[in-house]
C-alpha cells in the first residue's frame, strides 16, 4: 500500500470533487436537453440517469463533509499539539532532506 501526504489526500478529494460535480453538471444538461426527445426507452434511460445523478450528488455531499471534517481536525491536532508538530513537520523535513542528498 502507497503511503500517502495529507496533502495528496486533500488534493486527490478536491479533484474527486470537482470531477463529481461536472458529472452531475453534465447529466443535468443531459437530462433537460433530451426531455421533449424521449421514447418509452429513453424514459427509462431518464429516470435511470437521474438516480445515478441523485446518488453521485448524495457521495459528493458525504465526501466534502468528510473532507471537511478531516481538515478540522488536523486543525484541531495541530493546534492542541503545536511542539509535537513541529517536531514531526522538523523530523520529516530532515529525513527528506537526506534522502535527497542521498540521491545526488
Amino acid at each position: 500500500m502507497q503511503n500517502r501526504s495529507a496533502s495528496d489526500i486533500v488534493q486527490s478529494t478536491e479533484k474527486l470533487l470537482e470531477d463529481l460535480k461536472e458529472v452531475v453538471r453534465d447529466g443535468e444538461e443531459l437530462l433537460r436537453a433530451s426531455v421533449n426527445e424521449l421514447g418509452e426507452q429513453g424514459e427509462a434511460a431518464r429516470e435511470k440517469l437521474a438516480a445515478a445523478l441523485e446518488v453521485a450528488k448524495e457521495t459528493q455531499r458525504r465526501l466534502q463533509e468528510r473532507a471537511i471534517a478531516g481538515a478540522k481536525a488536523a486543525d484541531k491536532y495541530i493546534r492542541r499539539n503545536p511542539y509535537q508538530t513541529i517536531g514531526i513537520a522538523f523530523g520529516a523535513g530532515l529525513l527528506i532532506g537526506l534522502i535527497a542528498l542521498r540521491r545526488k
